[in-house]
Order: C-alpha cells, then structure tokens, then sequence
C-alpha cells in the first residue's frame, strides 16, 4: 500500500497556537513539505506531511499537544483543468467518499492529498483510471 501519513494536531482555535506547533517542529528540524489548517469553532485540526513523522510526533506530544497520524493517499494527475472532477467522479462511481482532498502543483505535476476512510479500494480505482499513487518517499521528494 502505498499511504502516506499526516501528522494531525489538535488544538484550541486562538492565536498563537499555529505558531507554537510550527515552532515545535521547527526546533526538531522537522521540515513540513505540505499543510493544511482546518477549524470548526473554539478547536481546529492542523494537518502536516512532514521529512520526519515519528520525530514530529514524538516532540509534539512531549509537548502536551494531542497528536495522532492520518494515512492517506498522494496522487499524481495531471495539471488540466477537470482533473479532480474526474478523480472525485470515479471514486463517487465506486461509492468511496472523500472526507478531506487537498492538492498543489510542483514541477509541473499536480498532487492530490485525498483521505477516505477505504483507501485500499481508492488506490485500486484510480490506479485503474491510470492516475499515479504515491509512496511518501517519493511524495517527499518532489
């Protein structure tokens, strides 16, 4: 299987608290390659693919922050437009939802961060479709 894995962190929605994560992984030389920051109300979740999963948990928990790791999927599709509409519609044909997609482009490729719950069955559909699923090494390494 190729998953990645996220780092998430919860944590109360007020100011500084961005800060003080980031400089948590910071201070551990744990460099974030991608991040997402999502809040509903009083708390929020921040979501990192980091070079150094164990560590940045290790540090964030020693830390007194809650933290746990997200597997994902990252996948290669081209930079056109229409491209996630065609990756949400084959996973949709196959009743695979998707709690949480993000994407980003570099050196001309685009990456879609998809989480769902049936990554197997996710992987396997859009490898069919011919889209490239990514191990976090070479996720890394873009």
């Amino acid at each position: 299987m190729n998953a990645i894995r996220l780092v998430a962190v919860f944590a109360e929605n007020k100011p500084g608290q961005t800060a003080r994560v980031t400089r948590i992984l910071a201070d551990a030389r744990v460099n974030i390659r991608w991040t997402t920051i999502a809040n509903s109300g009083s708390f929020g979740v921040l979501k990192f693919l980091v070079d150094n999963c164990d560590l940045a948990c290790q540090r964030l928990r020693e830390k007194g922050l809650m933290v746990s790791t997200l597997r994902a999927l990252a996948v290669e599709v081209p930079d056109i437009p229409g491209t996630l509409n065609a990756v949400a519609e084959s996973l949709a044909a196959e009743q695979i939802n998707l709690d949480n997609t993000s994407g980003f482009v570099a050196n001309n490729k685009a990456i879609l961060i998809i989480e769902t719950h049936d990554l197997e069955r996710a992987k396997a559909v859009l490898e069919q479709k011919g889209w490239r699923v990514l191990s976090e090494p070479e996720l890394l390494n873009i």
